[in-house]
C-alpha cells in the first residue's frame, strides 16, 4: 500500500507517483478484472462437478478480484496524494487489499498441496465423493478464515487522518509495540518464504513421479511446473526484499533520508510488478489447460458471437484433430494439473 513520511522530504517521489502508479494501477486492474472474471464465469457455468481443482481455481480467481477491487481506490489516492472517501472505507479498502493479498497466497499454497498429494500420494489420496466435498468445503473456510485473522492487525490500524488539511490512509502502529516490525515480517514469512518454500518441496517430489510416466505429455507438464515456480518467484521476490529493507530501515539501520527516499522510490515499481501477478494467475492456472481453454472461448462466442465466432470454430476443429490423434496415448494424471 501506500506509505507516507513526515520527515524526509519526498515531494520528487510523489510528483513521480501522481502520474506512474495510476496508469500502472489501472492498467493491472483493467486485464486482472477481465481474466479472473472468465475464470469465475466458467467455472460457475460448465462445471457441475465439485473437485479440489476447481475450488482451488474458484477461490484464487476470487481472492485476485477482491485485491483488485482496491486497486482503483489506491490509484485514485496517488493521483491527487489525498484520501477522499473517509474512514470507513480506508478500512475497507484495505481489508480488500489485504484480504485479497493473502487470499491468493493461501489458495496457491492449497493448490499445490492438492497437486503434490494426488501426484505422489495417489494411492493414499482416493476418498470418498460425500467426504471430499466435505473437505474441501472445510479446507476452503479455514484459509479464508486465515487470511481475516492475518489480515487483521493491519485492516485494525489502518486510519484516514487529517494531517496539516490533508487526508490520509494508512497504518497507524501504536508507538513502543512491535506492530509495524510484526507486519514486515508477516509480509516476508507469509508471502514470500513459506509459499515459495511449499512449491520448491512440492513440485521437486513431483516432477520425478512425472518424469517416470510413460505420456508424451509430461515435459509440458514440467515446463509448466518451472513456469509457475519461476514466475511467483520473480514477481514477488524485488517486493519482498523492499519490504525486508524497509524493516531494516524501520529498525534504524540505513537510517538516512536518502534510504528512506530510495525505497520508497523503489517500493512504487515492485509492488505495482507483484500486483501484476494476479493477471498471469488465469493465464497460468486456468487457461493453460486446453479443455479450460475451449470454455472460455466458449463463453466468449455465447457473449461476443460476432467477434469469437469464427475463432472458436477454429479452435474447436483443431481441439478435435488434437484428441483424435492423442485418443491412443495415456492421460499425464487422473486429476489434471491446470
Amino acid at each position: 500500500m501506500l506509505d507516507h513520511n513526515q520527515v524526509c522530504n519526498i515531494d520528487n517521489i510523489t510528483s513521480f507517483s501522481q502520474v506512474i502508479l495510476p496508469s500502472l494501477y489501472s492498467i493491472v486492474f483493467i486485464v486482472g478484472f477481465v481474466g479472473n472474471g472468465l475464470v469465475l464465469c466458467v467455472l460457475v457455468k460448465y462445471h457441475k462437478s465439485l473437485n479440489m481443482t476447481d475450488v482451488c481455481l474458484f477461490n484464487l480467481a476470487l481472492s485476485d478480484l477482491l485485491f483488485l477491487i482496491s486497486l482503483p481506490f489506491w490509484a485514485h489516492y496517488a493521483a491527487i496524494s489525498e484520501w477522499t472517501f473517509g474512514s470507513f472505507m480506508c478500512h475497507a479498502v484495505t481489508a480488500l487489499y489485504m484480504l485479497g493479498f493473502y487470499g491468493s497466497i493461501f489458495f496457491m499454497i492449497l493448490m499445490t498441496i492438492h497437486r503434490y498429494a494426488i501426484t505422489v500420494h495417489v494411492h493414499t489420496s482416493h476418498i470418498s465423493k460425500h467426504r471430499s466435498v466435505r473437505v474441501s468445503i472445510m479446507l476452503v473456510l479455514f484459509m479464508w478464515a486465515l487470511s481475516m485473522g492475518t489480515s487483521l492487525p493491519t485492516i485494525i490500524f489502518s486510519k484516514a487522518n487529517n494531517i496539516s488539511g490533508e487526508w490520509t490512509c494508512r497504518g497507524e502502529y501504536p508507538q513502543g509495540t512491535a506492530w509495524k516490525s510484526f507486519s514486515y515480517i508477516e509480509l516476508n514469512v507469509l508471502g514470500l518464504i513459506i509459499p515459495l518454500s511449499v512449491m520448491v518441496f512440492c513440485y521437486s517430489r513431483i516432477i520425478p513421479v512425472l518424469m517416470a510416466m510413460k505420456s508424451q505429455k509430461k515435459h509440458k507438464a514440467v515446463k509448466l511446473i518451472f513456469v509457475l515456480v519461476t514466475v511467483f518467484f520473480l514477481f514477488w521476490m524485488p517486493y519482498n526484499i523492499v519490504i525486508f529493507l524497509k524493516f531494516l530501515h524501520h529498525l534504524g539501520y540505513m537510517n538516512t533520508c536518502q534510504w528512506h527516499q530510495d525505497l520508497h522510490m523503489a517500493m512504487q515499481w515492485v509492488e505495482t510488478l507483484a500486483f501484476s501477478h494476479c493477471c498471469l494467475n488465469p493465464i497460468i492456472y486456468a487457461f493453460v489447460g486446453q479443455k479450460f481453454r475451449n470454455l472460455v472461448l466458449k463463453i466468449l462466442k455465447e457473449w461476443f458471437p460476432l467477434c469469437f465466432g469464427q475463432c472458436t470454430t477454429i479452435v474447436s476443429e483443431f481441439s478435435e484433430r488434437r484428441s483424435a490423434m492423442s485418443s491412443h496415448s495415456p492421460k499425464l494424471f487422473s486429476t489434471k494439473i491446470v
